[in-house]
């Protein structure tokens, strides 16, 4: 028997190390847990902290190819299981049939669903001047503060603090903009086939209290593939918000999807 791999894709402002906790889990229960970053993403959170230009050059087109080649390269097909910008990237995949199965955590936003654009948000700058952006212009990091307020806004102080620490690193402003934050023309990779009926199994959740990827924009995307035979499912948290992949609460969110992945017929091992 051979086992199902699971590829992990972390979203902005997380390394892949967020991953952690899940990986240990879903290896535990059998599956081949596997956690790349995103393309020049440095192994540790300390090194993408202090060398982090090589991720500003990360556009929406080169993490999805650069995940598509990842998902493809498996003789099993794995599941994707996605955050944020990954949630987005997982359902671009499995609606171009490349997986076998998606989940989709608290995913930016896809096609015309509006983005949420906070006027004191980490967004971006206005460069009607012409200039080029520079390397700190071409990447976003959060404050302690940024990152409690926008990621993390429903845990404790303390604990955003402890998830900051360890998680947090800088977003390439180029994505930003391909993701459509500060009403900026959003990149033709934010879709997916919603109306395929022959994809994979896609699971979405939600946080109900997430201020970057708001509950309403997931509902939203969970409808618009109200045209498709291909199972598509929904699940909200209530009283989680944008950090439910890594805060106290990663359990609970976790064995939802051990158990929907089992319910699919979707195995650790593989005949």
């Amino acid at each position: 028997m051979n086992r199902t791999p699971v590829v992990f894709i972390h979203g902005a402002w997380l390394h892949a190390l967020a991953w952690e906790l899940w990986a240990e889990r879903f290896t535990s229960r059998g599956f081949l847990a596997v956690t790349p970053g995103w393309p020049g993403e440095p192994v540790t959170v300390a090194e993408t902290r202090t060398s982090p230009e090589k991720l500003s050059d990360v556009s929406l087109d080169v993490l999805t190819d650069h995940y598509a080649e990842i998902v493809s390269s498996f003789d099993i097909a794995p599941v994707i299981i996605g955050h944020s910008v990954g949630g987005l990237v997982a359902q671009h995949l499995i609606g171009a049939n490349i997986g076998r199965a998606a989940v989709a955590i608290a995913p930016a936003p896809l096609h015309d669903i509006g983005f949420p654009a906070p006027s004191t948000g980490p967004w971006l700058p206005d460069r009607a001047d012409g200039r080029a952006l520079s390397t700190t212009d071409r990447l976003v990091s959060l404050s302690a503060e940024q990152f409690h307020r926008f990621v993390a806004n429903t845990v404790t102080e303390e604990e955003s603090a402890r998830l900051f620490d360890r998680y947090a690193v800088p977003a390439p402003r180029l994505l930003l903009a391909d993701l459509g934050c500060a009403e900026l023309p959003r990149s033709s990779r934010a879709a997916a086939d919603v109306g395929n009926a022959d994809r994979g199994p896609l699971l979405l959740i939600s946080g109900q209290e997430d201020v970057l990827t708001p509950d309403a924009a997931t509902r939203t995307a969970y409808k618009q593939y109200g045209d498709s035979s291909a199972v598509t499912d929904l699940k909200q948290f209530a009283d989680r918000g944008h950090s439910l992949i890594v805060d106290n609460g990663w359990r609970f969110v976790a064995d939802y999807v051990l158990g929907w992945l089992d319910e699919q017929g979707l195995r650790a091992h593989s005949l």
